[in-house]
């Protein structure tokens, strides 16, 4: 029998929220499961993220390598080979694939409903916004199911998402195996109003929470905004606690894999003007547990995983054949990975690789808006890990680092080149200055 797969996505999540104090219910569920304790994205912002899952590519492959940018055609989505196989596909939440970027040019749904064709191949259920910040905030909104129908929600928005992801599971009469992708905003902050959004029930419950050493030495903004984001995550963990007493329920968990984990992480305007869109551990290491199929209590798994072996990886569970052209690789199977590679595309023209070791990353002289990619680039940041974890010391211009840094270079081209990019040229850090 081929197992029912839930993906429970969160948007803007840092990997060491996943703790018994901040997730208790996810915490516990750990022991069940698989932790995958170095994950990190391909691309650390929310649309080309999701892209790469959906497609199994990275985003200079399936061209949304911005936020804006529709999911292409080139490649068939993630859902279609469930429907081929027989499952019913279900999503629910944030969709960030159906809308152009350019105002007043191509097509807009950001506030309505998201055709079918735009909708990745999900076709059994459907409760989503295409950008869910524009159509909600933190408490009340409103999401389009399968007919365009607006369905209105009140209450706390992370609670309302996972109702939907209730109801598809609660209504379900059919013995097929189903896939369902939820997709929460949560933690992510609230654009139009410039902060993070909890529970009103427990935002002031994390107000004494230690702040990371990773962001503790920086100047940023997380004294302020660090207690509503934990209690936003904090609510995600109730609802995955909702979802499994459904499924228990149900009769249901038994076959069900979950995967958890999040598009990228959160730095809160340390590295930069923002919160995403660097190369940091702090934006770029994900959450990532695994319970049910052939993750059941298997403890910690120290491999390097990247947001590009999803796709494969639930497409082995589900005994699918995973295509060639496929960039990750299946999590099932105990493949070695020397790195996670990392491309940003907006707002700078960046490429990291985070091997156990070092991080190293490059980035082009130029706006990231006006182009995705780059012949030409400069050293950027170098990061002893084994030294300093928080990374803290750049050491891209200590010469002391010269040979490590040759072979990482040599290995991040490998993975531009493996990635369908041109090989580059990369320049010493002479004209670049990092902290």
């Amino acid at each position: 029998m081929r197992p029912n797969i839930i993906v429970y996505f969160s948007d803007q999540q840092r990997w060491d929220t996943l703790n018994e104090t901040v997730m208790p219910n996810l915490s516990a569920l750990k022991d069940e499961g698989t932790v995958f304790e170095n994950s990190f994205t391909c691309q650390p912002v929310c649309g080309p993220a999701r892209a790469c899952f959906q497609t199994g590519v990275y985003a200079t492959q399936n061209k949304s390598y911005w936020n804006g940018i529709p999911l292409t055609k080139d490649y068939k989505p993630l859902a279609e080979f469930f429907n081929e196989a027989g499952y019913e596909t279900a999503y629910v939440g944030k969709w960030h694939l159906a809308s152009d970027r350019i105002p007043k040019a191509g097509f807009h749904c950001e506030k309505e409903a998201i055709p079918k064709e735009r909708r990745g191949g999900y076709k059994h259920f459907w409760r989503a916004a295409d950008v869910l910040e524009f159509t909600s905030h933190g408490y009340d909104g409103y999401v389009f199911d399968e007919n365009n129908t607006k369905r209105e929600f009140k209450g706390y928005r992370a609670d309302c998402i996972n109702d939907f992801a209730l109801e598809y599971i609660n209504a379900k009469t059919s013995d097929k195996p189903f896939f369902l992708f939820i997709s929460q905003l949560e933690p992510h902050h609230q654009n139009d109003r410039g902060h993070f959004e909890g529970r009103n029930e427990t935002r002031n419950s994390f107000k004494n929470y230690p702040i990371p050493e990773d962001l503790a030495f920086l100047k940023g903004n997380y004294n302020l905004e660090f207690p509503d984001y934990l209690s936003a995550v904090n609510a995600l963990d109730d609802n995955v606690g909702r979802l499994v007493k459904i499924l228990k329920e149900k009769g249901l968990y038994q076959n069900t894999v979950i995967i958890y984990t999040s598009d990228h992480g959160c730095h809160f305007k340390t590295r930069n003007l923002e919160y995403k869109r660097s190369p940091h551990d702090s934006c770029i290491r994900t959450p990532l547990v695994i319970f049910g199929g052939g993750y059941n209590g298997r403890g910690t798994d120290k491999r390097i995983a990247s947001l590009i072996d999803l796709p494969p990886t639930v497409l082995d569970l589900a005994k699918i054949d995973i295509p060639e052209y496929y960039m990750g690789k299946s999590l099932l199977r105990n493949e070695e990975r020397k790195c996670a590679f990392i491309q940003i595309s907006e707002s700078q023209i960046g490429r990291a690789v985070r091997t156990k070791d070092f991080l190293y990353s490059i980035r082009a002289i130029g706006n990231g808006f006006t182009r995705h990619s780059a012949r030409v680039y400069y050293e950027d940041y170098l990061y002893d890990l084994k030294k300093d974890p928080q990374q803290k010391i750049n050491l891209i211009k200590s010469p002391k680092y010269d040979d490590e840094k040759e072979e990482l270079k040599n290995l991040l081209i490998q993975e531009l080149i493996n990635a369908g990019e041109k090989k580059p040229i990369i320049h010493p850090a002479a004209i670049l200055r990092r902290k």
